[in-house]
Protein backbone atom coordinates (compact mmCIF):
# COMPACT_ATOMS: atom_id res chain seq x y z
CA UNK A 1 0.00 0.00 0.00
CA UNK A 2 0.93 3.65 -0.95
CA UNK A 3 3.11 5.41 2.10
CA UNK A 4 0.92 7.97 3.43
CA UNK A 5 1.47 11.36 5.46
CA UNK A 6 0.31 9.81 8.18
CA UNK A 7 2.09 6.48 8.54
CA UNK A 8 5.31 9.26 8.63
CA UNK A 9 3.67 11.19 11.67
CA UNK A 10 2.89 7.95 13.43
CA UNK A 11 6.12 6.64 13.06
CA UNK A 12 8.32 9.67 14.09
CA UNK A 13 5.29 10.50 17.27
CA UNK A 14 4.36 13.87 15.09
CA UNK A 15 1.39 15.50 14.26
CA UNK A 16 0.78 15.17 10.29
CA UNK A 17 1.15 19.24 10.90
CA UNK A 18 4.56 18.62 11.63
CA UNK A 19 5.73 16.55 9.07
CA UNK A 20 3.91 18.74 6.74
CA UNK A 21 6.49 21.71 7.84
CA UNK A 22 8.95 19.20 8.02
CA UNK A 23 8.86 18.28 4.19
CA UNK A 24 7.51 22.24 3.22
CA UNK A 25 11.40 22.87 4.85
CA UNK A 26 9.75 25.61 6.87
CA UNK A 27 12.98 27.48 8.51
CA UNK A 28 10.99 27.19 12.22
CA UNK A 29 11.62 23.58 12.22
CA UNK A 30 13.56 22.67 15.47
CA UNK A 31 16.70 20.41 14.18
CA UNK A 32 15.62 17.45 16.31
CA UNK A 33 12.20 17.06 14.95
CA UNK A 34 13.58 17.67 11.48
CA UNK A 35 15.95 14.49 11.79
CA UNK A 36 12.85 12.87 13.71
CA UNK A 37 10.46 13.19 10.74
CA UNK A 38 13.25 12.72 8.25
CA UNK A 39 14.43 9.38 9.79
CA UNK A 40 11.08 8.14 9.22
CA UNK A 41 10.26 9.56 5.74
CA UNK A 42 13.49 7.97 4.70
CA UNK A 43 12.71 4.49 6.08
CA UNK A 44 9.10 4.05 4.75
CA UNK A 45 10.14 5.77 1.47
CA UNK A 46 7.99 8.25 1.79
CA UNK A 47 7.57 10.43 -1.38
CA UNK A 48 5.13 13.57 -1.26
CA UNK A 49 2.40 13.99 -3.85
CA UNK A 50 3.39 17.36 -5.17
CA UNK A 51 -0.65 17.44 -7.12
CA UNK A 52 -2.11 16.60 -4.24
CA UNK A 53 0.18 19.42 -1.99
CA UNK A 54 -0.83 22.22 -4.50
CA UNK A 55 -4.79 21.32 -4.74
CA UNK A 56 -4.61 21.36 -0.64
CA UNK A 57 -3.38 24.35 0.43
CA UNK A 58 -2.64 27.88 -0.79
CA UNK A 59 1.08 26.89 -0.71
CA UNK A 60 2.86 26.41 -4.27
CA UNK A 61 5.42 23.46 -4.89
CA UNK A 62 6.82 24.34 -8.30
CA UNK A 63 8.93 27.76 -9.68
CA UNK A 64 9.19 28.90 -12.77
CA UNK A 65 12.12 29.23 -15.26
CA UNK A 66 11.41 32.18 -17.97
CA UNK A 67 13.65 32.78 -21.09
CA UNK A 68 13.60 34.04 -24.57
CA UNK A 69 17.39 32.85 -25.57
CA UNK A 70 17.25 31.46 -28.93
CA UNK A 71 20.78 29.44 -27.90
CA UNK A 72 19.27 25.33 -26.78
CA UNK A 73 22.68 24.58 -25.03
CA UNK A 74 22.23 28.25 -22.88
CA UNK A 75 18.36 26.94 -21.62
CA UNK A 76 19.11 23.00 -21.40
CA UNK A 77 22.03 24.38 -18.80
CA UNK A 78 20.13 26.66 -17.29
CA UNK A 79 17.07 24.25 -17.25
CA UNK A 80 19.34 21.42 -15.58
CA UNK A 81 20.77 23.62 -12.93
CA UNK A 82 17.54 24.93 -11.99
CA UNK A 83 15.74 20.99 -12.08
CA UNK A 84 19.03 20.02 -9.65
CA UNK A 85 17.96 22.42 -6.95
CA UNK A 86 13.60 21.57 -7.18
CA UNK A 87 14.71 17.95 -6.69
CA UNK A 88 16.34 18.91 -3.45
CA UNK A 89 13.34 21.02 -2.20
CA UNK A 90 10.88 18.49 -3.99
CA UNK A 91 9.43 21.37 -6.24
CA UNK A 92 8.27 20.68 -9.68
CA UNK A 93 9.73 23.38 -12.15
CA UNK A 94 7.55 25.36 -15.25
CA UNK A 95 9.50 26.19 -17.95
CA UNK A 96 8.54 29.08 -19.80
CA UNK A 97 9.58 30.55 -23.66
CA UNK A 98 8.25 33.56 -24.34
CA UNK A 99 9.31 36.36 -26.41
CA UNK A 100 10.33 40.04 -24.88
CA UNK A 101 9.03 41.66 -28.18
CA UNK A 102 5.74 40.24 -28.73
CA UNK A 103 3.28 43.12 -27.74
CA UNK A 104 1.06 40.86 -25.23
CA UNK A 105 4.04 39.18 -23.78
CA UNK A 106 3.67 40.54 -20.36
CA UNK A 107 -0.07 39.73 -20.18
CA UNK A 108 0.87 36.55 -20.99
CA UNK A 109 3.20 36.29 -18.64
CA UNK A 110 0.73 37.45 -16.00
CA UNK A 111 -1.58 34.79 -16.81
CA UNK A 112 0.96 31.96 -16.49
CA UNK A 113 1.91 33.15 -13.05
CA UNK A 114 -1.43 32.88 -11.74
CA UNK A 115 -2.76 29.91 -13.69
CA UNK A 116 0.45 27.99 -12.40
CA UNK A 117 0.17 29.11 -9.09
CA UNK A 118 4.10 29.67 -8.67
CA UNK A 119 6.06 29.70 -5.76
CA UNK A 120 8.35 32.06 -7.14
CA UNK A 121 10.33 32.73 -10.92
CA UNK A 122 13.51 32.70 -11.92
CA UNK A 123 14.76 35.20 -14.61
CA UNK A 124 16.53 35.18 -17.22
CA UNK A 125 17.91 37.66 -19.60
CA UNK A 126 17.28 40.25 -21.31
CA UNK A 127 13.80 39.34 -19.40
CA UNK A 128 15.17 39.91 -15.99
CA UNK A 129 16.92 43.36 -17.53
CA UNK A 130 13.09 44.87 -18.58
CA UNK A 131 11.99 47.30 -15.73
CA UNK A 132 8.11 46.77 -16.74
CA UNK A 133 8.53 42.65 -15.82
CA UNK A 134 9.72 43.53 -12.34
CA UNK A 135 7.62 46.48 -11.32
CA UNK A 136 4.78 43.70 -12.41
CA UNK A 137 6.30 41.26 -10.20
CA UNK A 138 6.47 43.10 -7.29
CA UNK A 139 3.23 44.26 -7.96
CA UNK A 140 1.88 41.13 -7.94
CA UNK A 141 3.99 40.29 -4.91
CA UNK A 142 5.56 37.21 -6.70
CA UNK A 143 8.78 35.82 -5.22
CA UNK A 144 11.66 36.28 -8.32
CA UNK A 145 15.57 36.20 -8.80
CA UNK A 146 17.17 38.06 -11.90
CA UNK A 147 20.15 36.85 -13.48
CA UNK A 148 21.96 39.95 -14.46
CA UNK A 149 25.28 41.03 -16.65
CA UNK A 150 26.90 42.83 -14.56
CA UNK A 151 29.56 44.36 -12.17
CA UNK A 152 29.43 44.06 -7.92
CA UNK A 153 29.28 48.34 -8.58
CA UNK A 154 26.23 48.41 -10.83
CA UNK A 155 23.31 47.57 -7.92
CA UNK A 156 22.70 49.19 -5.06
CA UNK A 157 20.01 45.78 -4.12
CA UNK A 158 21.17 42.57 -4.95
CA UNK A 159 19.57 40.68 -2.69
CA UNK A 160 17.29 38.39 -5.46
CA UNK A 161 20.15 39.23 -8.22
CA UNK A 162 22.80 36.82 -9.70
CA UNK A 163 25.61 38.69 -11.11
CA UNK A 164 27.90 37.76 -14.29
CA UNK A 165 30.80 39.81 -15.24
CA UNK A 166 31.06 39.77 -18.53
CA UNK A 167 32.62 42.88 -18.41
CA UNK A 168 35.94 40.96 -16.73
CA UNK A 169 35.75 38.00 -18.90
CA UNK A 170 35.66 40.02 -21.98
CA UNK A 171 38.37 42.21 -20.91
CA UNK A 172 40.30 38.71 -20.42
CA UNK A 173 39.51 37.24 -23.58
CA UNK A 174 40.65 40.67 -25.48
CA UNK A 175 44.42 40.86 -22.82
CA UNK A 176 44.98 37.27 -24.13
CA UNK A 177 44.62 38.70 -27.91
CA UNK A 178 46.48 41.50 -27.15
CA UNK A 179 49.25 39.02 -25.26
CA UNK A 180 49.69 37.09 -28.77
CA UNK A 181 50.54 40.38 -30.16
CA UNK A 182 47.21 41.36 -31.85
CA UNK A 183 46.41 44.95 -32.27
CA UNK A 184 43.58 44.56 -34.77
CA UNK A 185 41.15 42.80 -32.85
CA UNK A 186 37.39 42.84 -34.46
CA UNK A 187 34.22 42.08 -32.03
CA UNK A 188 31.39 40.92 -33.65
CA UNK A 189 28.18 41.51 -31.26
CA UNK A 190 25.57 39.70 -29.77
CA UNK A 191 22.20 40.70 -29.37
CA UNK A 192 22.03 44.73 -28.70
CA UNK A 193 18.96 44.34 -26.29
CA UNK A 194 20.97 42.34 -24.37
CA UNK A 195 23.34 43.94 -21.24
CA UNK A 196 25.61 41.08 -22.09
CA UNK A 197 26.85 42.81 -25.06
CA UNK A 198 27.02 46.33 -23.62
CA UNK A 199 29.10 44.73 -20.98
CA UNK A 200 31.21 42.72 -23.08
CA UNK A 201 31.91 45.73 -25.48
CA UNK A 202 32.81 47.72 -22.65
CA UNK A 203 35.64 44.89 -21.12
CA UNK A 204 36.99 45.02 -24.67
CA UNK A 205 37.31 48.70 -25.05
CA UNK A 206 39.00 48.89 -21.91
CA UNK A 207 41.49 46.97 -22.09
CA UNK A 208 42.37 47.91 -25.30
CA UNK A 209 42.57 50.96 -23.69
CA UNK A 210 44.68 49.94 -20.78
CA UNK A 211 47.14 48.63 -23.75
CA UNK A 212 47.37 51.74 -25.54
CA UNK A 213 45.45 50.12 -28.32
CA UNK A 214 42.72 52.78 -30.12
CA UNK A 215 39.54 51.24 -30.19
CA UNK A 216 38.21 51.21 -33.98
CA UNK A 217 34.17 51.66 -35.29
CA UNK A 218 35.04 50.12 -38.12
CA UNK A 219 36.11 47.00 -35.96
CA UNK A 220 32.79 46.71 -34.93
CA UNK A 221 30.21 44.72 -36.58
CA UNK A 222 26.70 45.14 -34.59
CA UNK A 223 24.61 41.48 -34.80
CA UNK A 224 23.34 38.57 -32.62
CA UNK A 225 23.74 35.64 -31.01
CA UNK A 226 23.72 33.16 -33.75
CA UNK A 227 25.93 31.23 -36.08
CA UNK A 228 24.41 33.31 -38.91
CA UNK A 229 25.56 36.57 -37.21
CA UNK A 230 29.32 34.97 -37.02
CA UNK A 231 29.65 34.26 -40.91
CA UNK A 232 28.03 37.47 -42.02
CA UNK A 233 30.24 39.65 -39.44
CA UNK A 234 33.53 38.09 -40.71
CA UNK A 235 32.50 38.10 -44.04
CA UNK A 236 31.58 41.76 -43.87
CA UNK A 237 35.11 42.36 -41.66
CA UNK A 238 37.13 40.56 -43.71
CA UNK A 239 36.06 41.45 -46.95
CA UNK A 240 37.92 43.06 -49.93
CA UNK A 241 41.03 41.63 -48.89
CA UNK A 242 41.07 42.79 -45.26
CA UNK A 243 42.04 46.39 -45.50
CA UNK A 244 42.06 46.97 -41.93
CA UNK A 245 44.50 44.44 -41.33
CA UNK A 246 42.08 42.52 -38.85
CA UNK A 247 44.38 39.69 -36.87
CA UNK A 248 41.72 38.64 -34.48
CA UNK A 249 37.59 38.33 -34.55
CA UNK A 250 35.96 38.24 -30.79
CA UNK A 251 33.06 36.66 -30.74
CA UNK A 252 29.45 37.40 -28.92
CA UNK A 253 29.59 33.98 -27.98
CA UNK A 254 30.84 30.37 -29.25
CA UNK A 255 27.62 30.22 -31.61
CA UNK A 256 28.72 34.14 -33.23
CA UNK A 257 32.83 32.62 -33.18
CA UNK A 258 31.66 28.93 -34.72
CA UNK A 259 30.20 31.23 -37.25
CA UNK A 260 33.21 33.70 -37.75
CA UNK A 261 35.85 30.63 -37.72
CA UNK A 262 33.15 28.85 -41.01
CA UNK A 263 33.42 32.14 -42.84
CA UNK A 264 36.67 32.30 -42.73
CA UNK A 265 37.55 28.71 -44.11
CA UNK A 266 35.29 29.58 -46.80
CA UNK A 267 37.74 32.50 -47.68
CA UNK A 268 40.71 30.36 -47.44
CA UNK A 269 41.92 32.10 -43.93
CA UNK A 270 44.20 30.17 -41.80
CA UNK A 271 43.19 29.63 -38.17
CA UNK A 272 45.12 31.03 -36.09
CA UNK A 273 48.01 31.11 -38.40
CA UNK A 274 46.56 34.45 -40.56
CA UNK A 275 43.20 35.00 -37.93
CA UNK A 276 42.76 33.80 -34.36
CA UNK A 277 39.10 33.56 -33.18
CA UNK A 278 37.66 33.63 -29.65
CA UNK A 279 34.03 32.77 -28.53
CA UNK A 280 32.58 33.22 -25.22
CA UNK A 281 30.45 30.83 -22.47
CA UNK A 282 32.50 27.37 -23.66
CA UNK A 283 29.60 25.78 -24.85
CA UNK A 284 29.59 22.97 -27.17
CA UNK A 285 29.88 24.80 -29.79
CA UNK A 286 33.21 25.70 -28.65
CA UNK A 287 34.61 21.97 -28.68
CA UNK A 288 32.91 20.78 -31.86
CA UNK A 289 34.59 23.10 -34.27
CA UNK A 290 38.06 22.83 -35.83
CA UNK A 291 40.29 24.15 -34.53
CA UNK A 292 38.41 24.21 -31.20
CA UNK A 293 38.07 27.48 -29.91
CA UNK A 294 39.32 29.64 -27.27
CA UNK A 295 36.48 31.10 -24.96
CA UNK A 296 35.57 32.11 -21.40
CA UNK A 297 34.04 29.32 -19.55
CA UNK A 298 30.78 30.33 -18.40
CA UNK A 299 28.99 27.28 -15.90
CA UNK A 300 25.38 28.40 -16.36
CA UNK A 301 23.91 25.39 -14.76
CA UNK A 302 26.31 26.12 -11.47
CA UNK A 303 24.82 30.04 -12.04
CA UNK A 304 20.87 28.78 -12.33
CA UNK A 305 21.38 26.32 -9.23
CA UNK A 306 22.73 28.95 -7.41
CA UNK A 307 19.73 31.38 -8.43
CA UNK A 308 17.24 28.57 -7.45
CA UNK A 309 18.71 28.68 -4.01
CA UNK A 310 18.51 31.86 -4.20
CA UNK A 311 14.43 31.82 -4.75
CA UNK A 312 14.00 29.09 -2.19
CA UNK A 313 16.20 30.94 0.66
CA UNK A 314 13.85 34.30 -0.66
CA UNK A 315 10.13 31.95 -0.83
CA UNK A 316 10.84 31.02 2.54
CA UNK A 317 11.06 34.57 4.05
CA UNK A 318 15.06 33.66 5.39
CA UNK A 319 16.06 36.67 7.15
CA UNK A 320 19.79 35.96 6.29
CA UNK A 321 21.36 34.59 2.85
CA UNK A 322 22.46 31.14 2.94
CA UNK A 323 26.76 31.62 3.18
CA UNK A 324 26.68 28.77 0.82
CA UNK A 325 24.94 31.17 -2.32
CA UNK A 326 27.05 32.54 -4.94
CA UNK A 327 25.76 35.58 -6.17
CA UNK A 328 28.61 36.80 -8.72
CA UNK A 329 30.10 34.82 -11.14
CA UNK A 330 33.13 35.23 -13.85
CA UNK A 331 33.46 33.59 -16.61
CA UNK A 332 36.99 32.50 -16.86
CA UNK A 333 39.31 31.87 -19.94
CA UNK A 334 39.71 28.59 -21.71
CA UNK A 335 42.59 28.60 -24.21
CA UNK A 336 42.23 26.39 -27.48
CA UNK A 337 43.73 26.02 -30.83
CA UNK A 338 41.90 29.10 -32.61
CA UNK A 339 44.11 31.15 -31.08
CA UNK A 340 48.17 31.98 -31.77
CA UNK A 341 50.71 34.92 -32.44
CA UNK A 342 49.92 37.38 -34.83
CA UNK A 343 51.07 37.86 -38.43
CA UNK A 344 53.93 40.79 -38.25
CA UNK A 345 52.05 43.17 -40.58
Amino acid sequence: MKVTINDVAKLAGVSMKTVSRVINKEPSVRKKTYDLVMSAVNELNYQPNIAARNLAGTSSFAIGLVYDNPNAYYVIDMQNGVLSRCKEEGYELVIHPCSYLDDNMQDDFKTMIKRSRLAGLVLTPPLSEQQSIIDMLDELGVHYVRLLSGRDTDLTQKNNCILVNDFAAAYEITEHLVSLGHKKIAFVLGDKEHKSTSERLAGYHQALKDHNIEPADELIYEGSYSFESGVNGAKALLKDGNPNNITAILGGNDEVAAGALFAARLMNIDIPAELSITGFEDSPFSRQTWPKLTTAHQANDVISEHAARLLFSKARGSRTQDKDIKTTFTPSLVVRESTGPAQQQ
